[in-house]
């Protein structure tokens, strides 16, 4: 089975992305940057959604901006989901090496294929 990890402190949100994607993905959680890099570490995810305001001291970017830096997760495609709709955060996300960028809401049709069609196009090394 595949593994997602979903890096969101909203509790609704959360529920709904857990509700969509169990049936296909073994499903990690982190609400902030520690519960991230508790989970990150220890698993090869298959996808992370990230959400861009996450509790503690670090952002969804510069999170981002680590695990792009490190050769090893490199390729794990990440998909920016968040409620920040203005120009400049798309733009900082696509320089902080997002893959991809929806903003909330969004319907979960939309959401599922953009998952399915990033794990698809990952480029995974041997």
């Amino acid at each position: 089975m595949k593994k997602m990890l979903i890096v969101e402190d909203d509790d609704l949100s959360l529920s709904v992305m857990q509700r969509l994607f169990r049936d296909n993905y073994e499903i990690f959680v982190a609400s902030s940057a520690e519960e991230f890099f508790e989970n990150y570490k220890s698993n090869f995810f298959d996808i992370i959604i990230m959400d861009i305001s996450l509790k503690g001291g670090k952002s969804g970017l510069d999170i981002i901006k680590e695990i792009k830096a490190d050769k090893l997760y490199s390729g794990t495609p990440i998909l920016c989901l968040t409620a920040h709709a203005h120009k400049q955060i798309k733009l900082n996300a696509i320089e902080a090496g997002t893959d991809y960028f929806l903003t909330k809401p969004v319907s979960n049709m939309v959401l599922m294929e953009t998952v399915e069609s990033l794990i698809n196009t990952a480029v995974k090394e041997i």
